[in-house]
């Protein structure tokens, strides 16, 4: 519309120095051309309802359209980890072929949202109990297709106070966005909640930890604690700074439990009271169940609860820790108003070897549909086929996602 405004104000300048056979300088005729785009753009910019002639009405936005989010658990990075990411000839490690058949699907999301549950330390690189991976871990994740990452976890602190700024220096390099440990008040303060501006709407992130294995966070960092003074003040500036959707990412729960305690029922119904709409788990390296909740003081909504979403990556081999899940929020966005729509799990299996050897994020569902695909041994496809067979039990009722 600009371009064609403009091109019709250049044709009336041109007629009019033919037909006045005007000998304008150049410099003139560059100064009416600026005008002429200048008033083009502006007016475009800051037409007003007045300046439209009567009897045109302005339509109002009655369109519908989805916000799709992606949550994955935890990103561990085990000693094995490390050393299966090291390529010895290229003299780098190398995460990247790890997420090869994750990145197909992330790319179906809005935001693809995960737990880096290690520090980007520096070297030494280890892995339990005091985890620091490689920068290029973070990479890799990246070019996977996350768009989001969250840190408040019980792995935190491993690496003290140098290792939690790193961590954030790291991510920021990367110009990957995440949020739930700080290097000081101060930015917490600016950038949390956090909001995630998608389709027009806004959306607020909460991440918090029960703990950091006992080591104290160090002045000025910040590492979000599951306080409920703290956490109800935060909810209330989500509110506040306009968020029409808050999800609450919480660290919670006991490990290796497949089912959620009682502590985490007690936190996830007084979410629910405080006006979230959503909350995800993670933390107890297993799946537990996927369930609705409501609220007395908010009788008519129905909030969708994660207790866990498991492992993603990691070394733990044994059944059940063997992998997780990623599960899908779809939101329908409608006439500037946010409202859950559905959601649904894929199960994930956590596929040791290959070539290059490395930690693999397999689909289940594509593998039991293509196995020649995968070619695994006959011992990691029953491996596998036990963790689906677990997890669709376990999640029985809510709706899995296959792959197409």
């Amino acid at each position: 519309m600009i371009f064609k405004k403009f091109k019709f104000i250049l044709q009336k300048i041109f007629y009019f120095m033919q037909k006045t056979q005007s000998t304008l300088k150049s410099g003139i005729l560059s100064t009416l051309i600026l005008i002429a785009i200048f008033g083009s753009v502006y007016q475009s910019k800051n037409t007003q309802a007045s300046d439209i002639p009567e009897g045109i009405a302005l339509k109002t936005d009655t369109t519908t359209s989805e916000v799709r989010l992606f949550f994955v658990g935890d990103l561990m990075g085990h000693d094995p980890m490390i050393k299966a990411a090291w390529n010895d000839s290229a003299g780098i490690y190398e995460y990247g072929h790890w997420f090869q058949y994750l990145s197909p699907i992330l790319e179906n999301y809005d935001c693809a949202i995960g737990n880096l549950e290690v520090t980007l330390g520096g070297r030494p690189f280890k892995g339990y109990p005091q985890f620091s991976s490689p920068d290029a871990y973070a990479a890799g994740i990246q070019a996977a297709g996350f768009d989001f990452l969250i840190t408040a976890n019980n792995h935190s602190q491993d690496r003290g106070k140098a290792g939690l700024e790193r961590t954030l220096f790291v991510l920021d390099s990367l110009k990957i966005p995440h949020t739930g440990t700080f290097s000081d008040t101060l930015t917490r303060e600016k950038t949390y909640p956090y909001m995630l501006e998608l389709k027009g709407v806004k959306i607020a992130l909460l991440n918090a930890t029960y703990g950091t294995n006992g080591l104290q966070v160090v002045h000025p960092n910040v590492v979000n604690m599951m306080d409920s003074l703290v956490m109800k003040k935060d909810i209330q500036k989500a509110k506040n700074a306009g968020a029409q959707y808050i999800i609450a990412t919480m660290h919670w729960g006991n490990e290796y439990q497949r089912t959620e305690s009682d502590e985490q029922k007690k936190w996830a119904m007084w979410l629910a009271d405080q006006g979230v709409d959503a909350i995800i788990g993670m933390h107890p390296h297993v799946v537990e169940p996927m369930k609705f909740i409501t609220s007395k003081k908010y009788p008519n909504k129905q909030i969708p609860v994660v207790y866990s979403l498991g492992n993603f990556i990691s070394n733990q081999r044994e059944r059940f820790k063997d992998g997780g899940i990623g599960v899908e929020l779809l939101l329908k966005v409608s006439q500037g108003k946010v409202s859950f729509q559905s959601w649904g799990y894929m199960p994930f299996w956590c596929y040791l070897g290959g070539s290059p050897r490395g930690y693999y994020a397999l689909p289940v569902s594509d593998v039991e549909k293509n196995p020649t695909k995968y070619k695994l041994s006959a011992v990691d496809q029953a491996k596998l086929e036990t963790f689906a067979e677990d997890t669709r039990i376990l999640l029985k009722g809510i709706p899995e996602i296959f792959i197409k």
